[in-house]
């Protein structure tokens, strides 16, 4: 096909005005809603992939060039994000792109910045520190009257999840603990920021007069299931409990019995799993059914940060290319397994996880208190946010977790589990 026409690099700088999308186009022979232009424009284009109709692939993708912007309003800006994954795909480019994409990203990337992007965006939204409370709650009750205390954290969070735990045990009524925090690095960038966040987190624990430890491992360069409990660092006296943070979704589908049967050899007190509510396999063969799930998902996200951001918002341009890179790579490369940057993105919802995790484990369910707790947590954000119990585990009446809903769509699920 021509590759003229367009770059995904391409720096668009279109106004806001609204353009009619089907003027003069002749690419469909009904004019549709106004309000939804992009999603059908997006849809008719992955079809035409789909299809290997090179004619209309072109074609869609010269309007979607030239009605996309970064910088526009709602529709604008999900016709450009998801334009880059469609011409990736359409011109086989998707590894190249998506290698170039986090390159870039890399190079611009260091603690301050990442650290002020994580807090903002837990400011404005509980997409993250919905995860942190439900998780926080139930490692503490599995761990009520330990004195030797061992988290192994799977998460690319950089630890903004750990401060209010440990001053939780600071305050204990007992005797103080002693906490090993353990963390699995899985994103290649967060790596580069692990010496400073080691740094501020022993000096947290110090002021908050809990003994710690802080230890580092490399968990993008091989299976996640080939660690051991050496590596890990494990021993026997200690009370574990494994948290995974968003991360699980970067293993590979076919490796993740065996990363769950790691999680129970260690014998933990509890394992935490908190994940986005969207489904990534089932579809994998599928492109036209994957790109409904990734644009129905990656839709709720977008108009999530349109109204927790404002319009002209730093952070939300670049959450919004973060998440720009997620959707060429599960568009446009997710086939391709080795692309060596340990960032698998097949995501999987809850039910689809409750089937791997009964295998070796049992619900523990949230507490009244967790929950409560969880509760009391979005009531500090705008309206639109709702949690509700996810009772599809046959396995328990407590259910497999809970849901964080946005606009009573669930979009998160934290769940505990006990060997």
């Amino acid at each position: 096909m021509e590759r003229t026409h367009l770059s995904p690099y391409t720096n668009h700088h279109h106004t806001t005005t609204k353009h009619h999308p089907y003027s003069d186009s002749g690419a469909t022979e009904t004019c549709p809603d106004d309000d939804k232009w992009a999603s059908r424009l997006l849809r008719e284009c992955a079809q035409a992939i789909s299809n290997k109709d090179s004619g209309k692939i072109n074609h869609l993708l010269w309007m979607l060039n030239e009605l996309s912007s970064p910088y526009g309003d709602f529709d604008q800006k999900l016709a450009y994000y998801f334009l880059q994954a469609l011409f990736c795909k359409a011109t086989d480019s998707g590894q190249r792109c998506y290698k170039t994409l986090v390159n870039v990203a890399d190079k611009s990337h260091c603690f301050d910045s990442a650290r002020k992007l994580i807090l903002k965006f837990q400011e404005v939204s509980p997409w993250t520190t919905f995860g942190h409370v439900a998780s926080n709650g139930a490692i503490l009750e599995a761990f009520d009257g330990e004195t030797k205390l061992h988290i192994i954290d799977i998460s690319n969070t950089l630890c903004t999840q750990w401060p209010t735990l440990l001053e939780a045990l600071a305050t204990r009524s007992d005797e103080t603990p002693s906490l090993k925090l353990t963390v699995v690095v899985t994103a290649a960038m967060v790596r580069s920021v692990m010496k400073e966040i080691t740094s501020r987190m022993e000096k947290f624990a110090r002021l908050m007069g809990v003994p710690f430890a802080f230890n580092v491992i490399n968990g993008s360069d091989r299976p996640l299931g080939k660690l051991t409990k050496e590596e890990l660092g494990v021993e026997d006296d200690e009370a574990i409990a494994v948290n995974c943070m968003g991360a699980l979704r970067r293993v590979e589908v076919e490796e993740r019995v065996d990363v769950i049967r790691l999680f129970g050899s260690l014998n933990p007190r509890v394992v935490t799993v908190v994940e986005e509510e969207a489904d990534f396999t089932t579809s994998r063969n599928d492109f036209v059914k994957c790109f409904e799930e990734s644009l129905r998902f990656y839709t709720l996200y977008f108009e999530m940060l349109e109204e927790s951001f404002s319009p002209t918002s730093n952070e939300r341009l670049a959450l919004e290319r973060e998440c720009s890179r997620s959707i060429v790579r599960v568009l446009s490369c997710d086939d391709n397994h080795n692309i060596g940057l340990g960032d698998c993105e097949r995501r999987e919802k809850g039910n689809q996880w409750c089937e791997r995790l009964n295998e070796h484990f049992s619900p523990v369910g949230f507490s009244d208190d967790v929950v409560d707790d969880v509760k009391a947590l979005l009531k500090r954000y705008r309206t639109g946010w709702s949690m509700a119990l996810d009772q599809t585990n046959p396995n328990s009446n407590k259910g497999s977790g809970i849901l964080l809903a946005w606009k009573d769509e669930p979009v998160v699920w934290a769940s505990a589990w006990k060997p």
